[in-house]
């Protein structure tokens, strides 16, 4: 029952979210300088056409009845027809999703392993030489911007060595995996410290904990403590980071995506933006925003079932 009361409370808000999304986007797209219409009949076009270019996709419309159409047409399901590409905005986003999931799916596959394996051995001997040399690359590895990073790597691992590919996609599995390796790698370096700092303090923190205590009081060997029930709390805080931080990589893959020329939505979302076209712009923000709600619930729920306390 309280699981059930969790998702209902979360799918309300979802809906208060993509309201509040929707209407900030409108009014910042249609507010941005430029004229679709005009990049779409081009310079030389007249104002006869670029006059049935607005009649044709209600631009000429006053603005608070551009909104009520589009959100008319967003409770039947459709976001829009794009501007540039003259294809349903619903069609676009499932093209150019899947290359952003996987990149996603790819990064986590590369951090988490080193991630719980650098956390536990700087939390064993806190302040000892591992420790501060883990303290010291987690340092160097935030520092470093992740566009700077993606460009040296794939100038290095794939210009001259030409290990990797520097863009595109790939064919099939293998394909993905060798196209998007660079990408992937650059941005799991980003992401591995943030995730070992947080996850190495919680270690640190439960160590001295009164269920450790009570744990060892009652004969549970060091290792049944640590992994039955030291590792299990710490993991609680550094998995609620994980899902933000993979929120934030579906929404903000504009950056790797850009270097690496990955068609996903990071690349789409440029190119809308740069085409000022409207309803793709407006979908993917709705995307995002809805992708972050999806995930924080099902780390929620995921916290529940590990820590029973949180239904409560």
């Amino acid at each position: 029952m309280p699981l059930l009361q969790l998702i209902s409370r979360r799918l309300l808000q979802l809906i208060g979210v993509l309201a509040g999304i929707s209407l900030v986007t409108f009014l910042l797209v249609h507010m941005a300088p430029g004229d679709p219409a005009r990049l779409l009949a081009g310079e030389r076009a007249s104002a006869e056409t670029i006059a049935a270019i607005r009649s044709q996709y209600g631009l000429d419309l006053p603005l608070w009845r551009q909104f009520l159409t589009y959100l008319a047409n967003l409770a039947s399901g459709d976001i829009g027809l794009s501007l540039r590409f003259q294809r349903p905005v619903n069609q676009l986003i499932e093209q150019f999703m899947w290359p952003t999931l996987f990149l996603t799916g790819y990064v986590l596959c590369l951090a988490i392993p080193p991630t719980v394996v650098l956390a536990i051995l700087g939390a064993r001997r806190p302040g000892g030489i591992a420790d501060q040399i883990i303290r010291l690359l987690g340092i160097a590895g935030l520092t470093i911007p992740v566009f700077w990073l993606g460009i040296m790597m794939s100038r290095f691992f794939g210009v001259s060595l030409g290990w990797f590919p520097v863009s595109g996609y790939g064919a099939g599995f293998t394909g993905h995996l060798h196209h998007l390796f660079l990408p992937a790698l650059s941005t799991a370096i980003w992401l591995v410290p943030v995730l070992t700092q947080s996850l190495r303090a919680a270690l640190i923190e439960k160590t001295t904990a009164d269920f450790v205590t009570a744990a060892r009081a009652q004969g549970a060997t060091e290792r049944q403590i640590f992994w039955q029930t030291m590792l299990p709390n710490a993991a609680l805080p550094t998995l609620n980071l994980l899902g933000v931080m993979v929120a934030f990589m579906i929404g903000g893959a504009v950056i790797v995506e850009t270097v690496y020329a990955v068609p996903g939505l990071g690349t789409l979302m440029v190119s809308a933006l740069l085409g000022r076209d409207y309803y793709v712009v407006q979908g993917l923000t709705l995307i995002f925003a809805f992708s972050t709600v999806l995930i924080t619930l099902m780390v929620d729920l995921l916290t529940a079932f590990i820590d029973p306390r949180v239904r409560f």
